[in-house]
């Protein structure tokens, strides 16, 4: 290869480049820097007297022994591990029964689990905010109906359960989306072939649908836990109904909010925002990496 033919494909790679460089702007500015800037925030703290001052890794060393920080770990911890898995539950079902084409009114089905998931956050959770007001909305009309406090969502016991049930509420339709279109990508052949061995549909169910969704319930729990470490729209728009229930450390996202915008202790903040996004990839990793290793046995 010649010098006169190498200079045009140069070139020509050169002149690729700049249809990258839109997004590596983007990701440069939306991600890296925020990153980089929360990372050097994490190493000083600011003080009334004496302004910013470097402090090595002693925001960390105060965060890991922080009660407030470690209570809301662990509360989004628990709803991780029960709400997580009755969603995509519920969303597997619907996927299924969708599928199935035993369904009547199939669209109507698929729209209808869908449409939560078009409703502004913002929007649904006042809708079931006023729905839980055992003094005011639909569980204080039950309560006076039976004529004692049968249904408290808004208490203490029941707060967690009632922001599990409206993240569900939001996001079944979308998982059970993704699970519907590994679905319709299942090869015509696999079903005929099941079909002349005379299988069942349950036995269709359990040896080529569920197999062949492996990976989508990986991206799908993957997409869960990222989504459930950054908790934030449902308990803070809540607290402004119950805030002795809610606590301004809540979840890790309240906590990280809070102390940078009322408390101003933004490197505090930062630090936390560090330490949640290591704890968010590790997990979420682990995960992919485990269910990846299943997927392909």
């Amino acid at each position: 290869m010649g010098p006169a033919t190498s200079l045009p494909r140069r070139r020509r790679s050169l002149a690729g480049l700049w249809f990258v460089v839109p997004f590596l702007a983007v990701f440069l500015f939306v991600l890296v820097v925020p990153v980089l800037y929360s990372l050097y925030l994490s190493v000083f703290q600011d003080k009334l007297i004496g302004g910013r001052s470097f402090v090595g890794l002693a925001n960390y060393s105060q965060l890991f022994s922080d009660p407030k920080f470690w209570d809301g770990l662990g509360r989004v911890a628990l709803f991780l591990a029960v709400q997580v898995p009755v969603m995509l539950g519920l969303a597997l079902v619907a996927a299924l029964a969708i599928d199935s084409g035993r369904l009547h009114g199939a669209p109507f089905f698929r729209m209808s689990v869908f449409l939560p998931y078009a409703v502004p956050g913002v929007v649904a959770v006042l809708m079931w905010g006023f729905m839980y007001g055992d003094q005011f909305g639909l569980a204080g009309n039950i309560n006076k109906l039976v004529g004692h406090e049968l249904l408290t969502p808004l208490s203490p016991q029941w707060i967690l359960v009632a922001i599990g049930n409206i993240v569900t509420w939001e996001f079944v339709g979308y998982n059970m989306l993704i699970f519907y279109s590994a679905l319709r990508s299942v090869p015509s052949d696999l079903y005929e072939a099941a079909a002349i061995d005379g299988a069942g549909a349950w036995r269709v169910v359990f040896s080529i649908k569920l197999p062949a969704l492996r990976q989508a319930i990986v991206i799908a729990t993957i997409f869960s836990i990222i989504g459930s470490f950054q908790l934030f729209n449902e308990p803070n728009i809540l607290r402004t109904l119950i805030p002795s229930v809610i606590a301004t450390y809540f979840t890790p996202n309240m906590y990280a909010y809070n102390l940078s915008f009322a408390g101003q202790q933004y490197a505090y903040a930062a630090t936390l925002a560090i330490v949640m996004g290591v704890v968010t990839a590790v997990i979420a990793y682990v995960v992919q990496l485990r269910g990846s290793r299943e997927a392909n046995r």
